[in-house]
């Protein structure tokens, strides 16, 4: 397994040939990511560069939003900070942010633990929208009972920068982004500043992928430990087979999407690997990561299909031409 040294400029590439991957299948697969409003596009074999495209104005230099993908990396420095000692992922929420962070009884968000929101099934009513504030958190359901795709996930951070008593971004950068060489920046959108968002270029994107294919070790030292990591990427819950502590999992024989309280059957993406977890962001943000093909598969721009994640086709139409160049 390669690893780039953190100098943001050397990364080893190997040939599509050495690979004896099909070259004459490449071009409709950049046609593809390009006319979907692609950005970027990157696949890693084994952590090397095999295949590297900008598309649409973009470069290698230019940071792009990570949208919902980056909540991996919110559920990535839970995980540390748990290793650290300064959290338990099975405590109260109110333990680090006091009681009334939500609007729900006391008793109810009593219930409201730190995997609850890993796993999105907090309980609060995510029909509200993305604000944050306590007044927007409201009583649905008993935690644990309910699955719903809900912002409030990113009280996390606040957890986080509580129990370790430093900012999110200082906890952060000492954590997680020098030791792999990653760039990039949080910045605030969202109703009142209430979501932070990811800014990078898509090689440090990869290299987040690169850390996520070795589950957490980065070139032989541990970031994030095995056990929490492997937790992380199965199901979370008994409701959504899907989704795990903030990945998509794909594989599982039935899913619930954002936004519905509907379960579907089969699984997310058929044309991709049955082992394949997955961090997805708004206008099709993608880290694939397929352990069994050693791979990590970055997507970056807008909107494929103007429509949300599996609701259009682009993920499966995209991954079968990928499979028409790798296998």
């Amino acid at each position: 397994m390669y690893f780039p040294p953190n100098d943001a400029t050397t990364w080893e590439t190997k040939t599509i040939a050495s690979l004896n991957w099909n070259q004459n299948n490449v071009q409709d697969l950049l046609d593809y990511l390009e006319t979907k409003n692609s950005k970027s596009f990157i696949i890693l074999h084994n952590g090397k560069i095999v295949m590297e495209y900008y598309f649409n104005g973009h470069s290698s230099t230019t940071p792009w939003y990570w949208a919902s993908a980056g909540k991996t990396l919110t559920a990535t420095m839970t995980g540390i900070a748990e290793q650290d000692g300064l959290l338990q992922i099975n405590d109260k929420v109110s333990d680090y942010l006091g009681i009334n962070w939500t609007s729900a009884p006391l008793a109810k968000e009593n219930l409201i633990t730190c995997k609850n929101l890993l796993s999105m099934n907090s309980g609060l009513d995510d029909s509200i929208g993305d604000d944050v504030s306590p007044a927007n958190l409201q009583y649905i359901a008993d935690a644990g009972t309910r699955w719903a795709y809900h912002n409030v996930y990113v009280k996390l951070q606040d957890v986080v920068a509580t129990a370790s008593g430093q900012t999110w971004d200082a906890y952060f950068n000492t954590k997680l982004k020098t030791p792999i060489g990653m760039t990039g920046t949080w910045l605030s959108s969202g109703t009142n500043g209430s979501l932070s968002v990811y800014w990078s270029t898509t090689r440090s994107m990869a290299r987040f992928g690169l850390l996520a294919l070795n589950k957490g070790n980065w070139n032989g030292t541990q970031i994030l430990n095995t056990n929490y990591f492997n937790d992380a990427t199965i199901t979370s819950q008994t409701i959504n087979q899907a989704y795990g502590y903030l990945w998509w999992l794909n594989g599982k024989t039935s899913y619930h999407l954002p936004q519905s309280q509907l379960q579907f059957p089969g699984e997310l993406i058929p044309n991709g690997s049955s082992d394949m977890y997955m961090a997805l962001g708004k206008n099709d943000q993608k880290i694939y990561v397929v352990p069994s093909k050693k791979l990590v598969i970055i997507r970056m721009g807008d909107t494929a299909d103007g429509s949300n994640f599996a609701l259009s086709d682009f993920d499966n139409v995209l991954w079968g031409k990928i499979n028409a160049i790798i296998n």
